[in-house]
């Protein structure tokens, strides 16, 4: 007899529930792991973010080729890059992709303007900007979904694919994928790149706390902080 799938349509917040989704998709790859979630959890209860950074069109491309009707959440923090906006909308046309914004009120980002906030306590500036937004709208979905990769910091070589976070049941496909192979498929299906990735960034976040570097090197610079707080 086969062994019957659990029912995860609904909130998962137990650490045996989490244990046993971890067991069943260590195993798979990064697309079978994201076939494998939609065939659990329901499209409409689904948060996928994307910062539409140096190598998103990865993640966005697969996820939105198994599953089109997903829709994208995108943390609008008010300092982007020009280039990453432009980046955002020429993903969107290629793909079609349904991407929505996620922001902060407006007099909380203004106060963000006007205070500086990003110089003087760049983790605030994040809470205001960032976490705070996206914690707003955690509780209309089961599941979000993250392109995070261990390989990245030390930080998240420690994840799981499934965690419980900040309220919501957290979901890291990508954790083991390395950046040979995410950069091997953006080749091999001829995706492009954020434009700065030419101009020396490979992590990109907000103008005024990003500059050129390796890895994560180029954020923050002169700070202790290697994470915006979302994945905290």
């Amino acid at each position: 007899m086969a062994t019957a799938v659990p029912d995860t349509r609904s909130p998962v917040r137990n650490a045996d529930q989490i244990a046993e989704l971890n067991a069943r998709y260590a195993p798979m790859d990064f697309d079978h792991r994201i076939e494998q979630m939609y065939r659990e959890f329901d499209v409409d209860k689904v948060l996928v973010t994307s910062s539409f950074a140096a190598t998103s069109a990865y993640f966005l491309h697969l996820i939105s080729k198994l599953e089109p009707r997903q829709k994208f959440a995108f943390i609008d923090t008010g300092y982007h890059f020009p280039e990453t906006l432009a980046y955002r909308d020429y993903l969107i046309e290629r793909f079609g992709l349904d991407v929505f914004s996620v922001h902060a009120e407006g007099w909380k980002h203004q106060f963000s303007v006007d205070d500086k906030t990003y110089e003087r306590d760049p983790d605030f500036c994040c809470a205001i900007n960032k976490v705070e937004p996206l914690d707003a709208i955690k509780p209309n979905y089961d599941v979000w979904v993250s392109s995070l990769m261990r390989a990245d910091t030390e930080h998240r070589a420690q994840l799981d694919i499934f965690e419980a976070r900040g309220g919501i049941l957290k979901f890291n496909p990508m954790l083991d994928v390395t950046h040979a192979q995410r950069d091997a498929y953006i080749r091999e299906h001829d995706l492009p790149f954020h434009p700065l990735v030419a101009k020396g960034f490979h992590s990109i976040g907000c103008v005024h706390c990003t500059v050129p570097g390796e890895g994560r090197s180029g954020r923050w610079i002169g700070k202790p902080k290697t994470e915006c707080g979302l994945h905290r």
